[in-house]
């Protein structure tokens, strides 16, 4: 009777090899679906990391510049005590770029506010200095600066933070968006 029990065990059945092919099957084919879905966006992360730069160094760029109570070609702009026309005789700094002001060229923004509505995109893009980078063509930045209206502890009032966002769009559809404030902590110092 042991040399039969013997017998019996050893070596697979029919119906213990199909279910052994059919579990190999769906386990090789959830690997096969993963794969495939992974060196799709394999490129997403290269795309994601680029735009991040992009608007970390845009980000950097704006909050750099000044942000004083008068716009920093004003000679009231070392004594101005609060942002007023009486205080700004000349030019007081508001939201938006003055008229003829761009990031680059003979009249270049110089107040965290000129920054506000300017954007790049494709051919468009370009460095600190003027200079186009042909590999950011599938790239667009836009900026955006308002007042931080009760998004800050009371410890400041409205007046003295400003909030930056920088939305940069790439290619696949990535979308990064970089949000920075930035305090008036000396207002006439430009």
């Amino acid at each position: 009777m042991s040399s039969e029990i013997r017998r019996r065990s050893t070596g697979i059945s029919l119906i213990e090899l199909v279910v052994f092919i059919v579990v190999v099957a769906i386990g090789i084919g959830g690997v096969v679906a993963t794969y495939g879905q992974y060196t799709r966006s394999s490129v997403d992360p290269i795309v994601r990391k680029q735009a991040l730069a992009v608007a970390e160094s845009l980000l950097e760029e704006v909050a750099s510049q000044p942000f004083t109570y008068c716009d920093p070609t004003d000679p009231a702009v070392y004594t101005a005590t609060s942002a007023t026309a009486a205080q700004c005789p000349i030019l007081l700094e508001a939201i938006g770029p003055e008229a003829g002001q761009a990031r680059t060229g003979a009249n270049p923004f110089n107040n965290v506010n000129d920054y506000n509505g300017f954007g790049m995109a494709g051919a468009g893009m370009t460095d600190i200095t003027g200079a186009a980078v042909p590999a950011l063509a599938a790239y667009s930045a836009t900026v955006s600066v308002s007042a931080s209206t009760g998004e800050l502890p009371n410890l400041l009032s409205n007046s003295d933070a400003i909030r930056i966002v920088v939305t940069v769009t790439g290619p696949a559809g990535v979308n990064v968006v970089l949000q920075g404030y930035r305090l008036q902590y000396a207002p006439n110092q430009p």
